[in-house]
């Protein structure tokens, strides 16, 4: 495991590695972090805010997030970013504090990349939905190539796309062995009203 100090940005979401997450940047605070990170190439962290909100005062943040990269950016007006970032590996805030500017950084244990587990064929059906959903939604709004075969990378792309409340989605985030996650993320989509 790698401990790092990185920002953070408290989001109402909850980010998968692997997965893909638009955002505007426009708040002051967030302009330097992502100029910063754009300029040395580094990760900041997305956790999930437990209290307060996502503009204003630093919201409360859950203790637990995924890494973030900027894998594209534009810069449509001045004081304005538009961003896609690609969602790496989960962390585990071990301390924090805020700067003047408001801005969250934390020291964080970040959790080594575990080794692809292939998904058995019992639960061939979650990898047919994920490859429906990417089918359906476009392409370019998941990580290229789809890992179809990759029992965690299938599972955190369900816990995306299911109407999941936050704390579900975080409970996955911090389940650690991939196949209790996948159990976990197929009794949610067998929960799910039939179509």
């Amino acid at each position: 495991m790698q401990t790092l100090e990185i920002p953070i940005f408290p989001l109402n979401t909850v980010l998968f590695p692997g997965g893909r997450l638009p955002l505007r940047i426009f708040e002051v605070r967030y302009v330097d972090m992502t100029k910063a990170c754009i300029r040395d190439d580094a990760v900041f962290g997305v956790c999930q805010i437990l209290n307060g909100a996502e503009v204003g005062e630093p919201a409360v943040a859950a203790p637990l997030g995924c890494t973030a990269r900027i894998v594209e950016w534009d810069v449509p007006a001045a004081g304005l970013f538009s961003l896609v970032t690609r969602g790496e590996r989960v962390f585990r805030v071990l301390d924090q504090h805020v700067q003047p500017d408001g801005l969250i950084r934390a020291e964080v244990i970040v959790e080594e990349e575990r080794e692809v587990k292939k998904l058995p064929p019992s639960l061939s059906m979650l990898s047919a939905m994920v490859g429906e959903i990417i089918a359906k939604i476009g392409a370019q709004h998941f990580e290229q190539p789809a890992r179809l075969d990759d029992a965690e990378w299938v599972a955190y792309r369900l816990a995306e796309i299911l109407p999941l409340s936050r704390d579900q989605k975080l409970h996955l985030l911090q389940e650690r062995n991939a196949w209790t996650l996948l159990e976990q993320v197929q009794d949610a989509v067998l929960k799910l009203p039939a179509r």
